[in-house]
């Protein structure tokens, strides 16, 4: 798999912007974050990524995860991987786009056509040489990508058009690309943890709320809704990083075991979600809630003002959007 050995290869650039000499091999038990809660995808692959890496390496290594923000938010646990304070996260583009912008490109609306062209997107190479910079530019190390279906919005009122979410509190992930997306809609972004998302839409605290389909279903959002617009409008990309500090305090076989088995597990999420997400679908289009499908033309205008701006922003973009037609 080419990201193991392109793992290898960022190393000495990672051992030079941080001096620090490789450590002899030992024992270590693994600390691993994320915000989804326990039965989430993500949660369940970093959970079989540490059972596989405990047997791969004979009990050597161990894998703590730590779910549901126990560890922090987001921007808190990527400030922990760059001082070594956590070892490794799963973790949405979002945080990575805060500081390195080229990967905000993964949000251009209507990148992915589906599910499927979103994970061929990410599996394609100009996705994978992305990660090779993270090592200077953010302190981590990028072993390879997962996702979490695409973006769907879910509304307390009716919405018709996209001028009905006009001047709504909108519940987003806290990052530039969707923050640019809704405002250009003109809805008030409103940045919240997850686990708070299910009580804020009851009682009125937000209007709407921009989620993937798997979490709609299961934390049952569409029950304080109205309106569900299946746009399928964004792509949402997660990444599995290693703190630099720790990958390089590592023996090249550790790396080489940690990378093969944990890219292995977060592909492996990418097809879960290729065989799951219609049925999410389906299963949100049968609660009873008024159902409008939405496609590129209904938010025409704020794709426009989206553009402007990150086509400056992350020149990848361009790239991106070559591969996505390439892999239609």
């Amino acid at each position: 798999m080419k990201s193991v050995s392109h793992l290898v290869r960022l190393v000495p650039a990672a051992a030079l912007a941080l001096s620090l000499g490789v450590g002899a091999a030992q024992s270590k038990e693994f600390r691993l974050g994320l915000i989804t809660p326990p039965p989430h995808i993500w949660t369940v692959a970093a959970t079989a990524f540490g059972d596989e890496l405990k047997s791969a390496s004979g009990g050597k290594h161990s894998v703590t995860v730590f779910p549901s923000q126990q560890l922090g938010n987001e921007a808190q646990m990527m400030q922990q991987l760059q001082t070594g304070a956590l070892d490794m996260a799963f973790l949405t583009i979002a945080e990575v786009s805060n500081r390195v912008p080229d990967f905000g490109a993964f949000y251009a609306p209507y990148l992915a056509d589906d599910v499927a062209h979103a994970g061929r997107i990410l599996r394609s190479d100009v996705a994978k040489d992305l990660l090779s910079g993270l090592p200077q530019k953010a302190g981590v190390v990028g072993i390879g990508y997962s996702m979490g279906g695409l973006r769907q919005i879910v509304s307390r009122d009716p919405v018709t058009s996209a001028a009905d979410l006009a001047g709504k509190k909108l519940r987003i992930t806290p990052f530039e690309p969707i923050k640019d997306f809704y405002n250009a809609l003109g809805a008030a972004s409103t940045p919240m943890p997850l686990p708070a998302v299910y009580d804020a839409l009851a009682n009125g605290q937000v209007d709407a709320i921009d989620m993937d389909a798997e979490l709609i279903w299961a934390l049952k959002y569409y029950e304080h809704a109205d309106t569900i617009l299946i746009s399928n409008h964004m792509m949402f990309p997660m990444v599995g990083l290693v703190s630099a500090r720790v990958w390089q305090s590592l023996s090249e076989e550790d790396r080489a075991m940690i990378g093969k088995l944990m890219a292995r597990h977060l592909d492996g999420a990418i097809d879960t979600y290729v065989q799951k997400e219609g049925d999410w679908l389906l299963s949100v289009e049968g609660t009873g809630r008024t159902i409008v499908e939405a496609d590129a033309a209904f938010f025409a205008d704020a794709i426009g003002k989206w553009e402007a701006i990150w086509s400056e922003k992350a020149p990848v973009l361009k790239d991106l959007r070559k591969v996505a037609e390439e892999t239609r």
